[in-house]
């Protein structure tokens, strides 16, 4: 192998948005995540309902769509 031409590896933490910390080693200095197996849904057995609403009907006014129509297709 040639030296100098490859990144350090180092350990990092790295962190959820949820608040868990997980120890790993990488060549980022900093890592952060949105979901991970302690708040995901298919590790934790709990579904969460996000509700967008409210941007799907900012975009729609926004651009001129007319509202999704709920029934038979």
């Amino acid at each position: 192998m040639k030296k100098g031409i490859h990144p350090e590896i180092h350990d990092v933490v790295v962190r959820c948005a949820c608040g868990n910390a997980i120890e790993s080693v990488s060549t980022e200095s900093k890592i952060e995540i949105d979901i991970c197996s302690k708040c995901h849904p298919f590790f934790s057995g709990v579904q969460k309902f996000v509700d967008r609403a409210g941007r799907i009907e900012r975009f729609q006014t926004r651009y001129g769509m007319p509202p999704a129509k709920k029934g038979k297709k």
